[in-house]
């Protein structure tokens, strides 16, 4: 696959629960079973805690320093000088680093050092950032060695933006979900995210309200995040709905495959992505899906009437009709099962971390 001898080094804030994380994990699992192949990992932000397991083989690197906030500034030095340091010890041949905002504190810190650094925003393509920081972007990203885009639609917006001559698009690695004869089919609709305001868990509550489905149950898995306290908003929804012997907020949870196996069908109503890792697990599970039609990532993995359906965001009557069709149809439902799962092979982590590979080390 590669020469040998190959030192790669991957960069991140931190490896805490989430889908950047995750699949910086599971990369970086792929790679360091390579041959030849030495991966470090360095963690630089303020709190390099690990969530995911991480193979022996790789390398951890973090700051022996803690994070205050009333120097932020200061910090912010000193996870500069630390990523250069590193960076300069470790000598790598090459360097992966994720995160629209991080990514830029990376370039800036290896500024004028002699090491290819790719880069992969892990957000909607079209996001919004204050004015300092489109500026940086904009100065910084076209000096990177190479761009990793999730989609097509994120690879001509950032060819757009950046004028960059080596955008690769490379979706996200999706894990094999193999559902076993042990685990019975409940009848349960699934939605896996964060409890943020773009996940819309309260669209999709009231959309379950409307439903003629009365022996079915709404199961909703994530924590708060990003400072929104939205797990007691959801819980005060449901009782004023009278759901909450429907509608079960999980919070965080370590074994969400338990509940993609049990489930029949996966609904999505979150209207900004990158690439959603969970409606690929969904349909690796055999759920057929239905989602928001948002930018960017569902119709990457959804073909709208073979594994799942998409549909226009906030067009909620369209999304209960979907969703209806699914739970009245049981023919349907396995038709499209079979399918969804065969979907997401093109995902496998060995085809997705090869293609990274080729990549940062070309």
């Amino acid at each position: 696959m590669v020469k040998s001898g190959k030192s790669v080094c991957f960069v991140i804030p931190s490896l805490q629960a989430g889908g950047m994380e995750r699949v910086m994990c599971e990369l970086a699992n792929f790679i360091s079973a390579q041959e030849n192949i030495t991966l470090h990992m360095v963690l630089y932000g303020r709190d390099p805690s690990i969530f995911f397991p991480l193979h022996s083989a790789i390398q951890l690197h973090s700051p022996n320093y803690s994070y205050r906030e009333s120097l932020r500034l200061l910090y912010a030095a000193r996870s500069l000088l630390f990523l250069r340091q590193q960076i300069r010890h470790i000598q790598p041949d090459t360097i992966l680093s994720f995160g629209e905002y991080w990514n830029s504190l990376v370039l800036l810190a290896l500024f004028g050092l002699n090491y290819p650094v790719y880069i992969s925003d892990r957000c909607k393509p079209d996001k919004k950032f204050n004015k300092f920081h489109t500026l940086l972007r904009r100065w910084l990203y076209p000096r990177a060695a190479g761009i990793i885009a999730q989609t097509c639609l994120a690879r001509d917006i950032y060819a757009e933006q950046f004028r960059h001559s080596r955008i690769a698009v490379i979706g996200n690695p999706i894990r094999k979900l193999l559902r076993t004869i042990d685990i019975q089919q409940e009848n349960l609709v699934l939605t896996v995210g964060r409890l943020i305001q773009t996940k819309h868990h309260n669209r999709l509550i009231k959309v379950f309200s409307q439903l003629d489905a009365n022996d079915w149950k709404l199961i909703i898995i994530g924590g708060n995040a990003l400072k929104q306290n939205n797990s007691s908003l959801l819980h005060k929804l449901l009782e004023d709905l009278g759901l909450k012997d429907k509608v079960i907020l999980i919070g965080e949870c370590n074994e969400v495959d338990d509940y993609y196996y049990k489930s029949k069908v996966f609904a999505f109503t979150s209207s900004s992505e990158g690439f959603p890792n969970v409606i690929g697990e969904a349909l690796s599970a055999g759920l057929p899906v239905v989602s928001y039609d948002c930018i960017a990532g569902p119709s990457e993995m959804i073909s709208d009437g073979e594994n799942g359906f998409l549909v226009p965001v906030f067009e909620d009557e369209l999304f209960l009709k979907r969703l209806q069709l699914l739970i009245d149809d049981e023919e349907l439902r396995k038709k499209m099962s079979v399918i969804a799962t065969a979907s997401v092979e093109k995902y496998s982590v060995e085809k997705i971390g090869k293609q990274y590979l080729d990549f940062i080390l070309s």
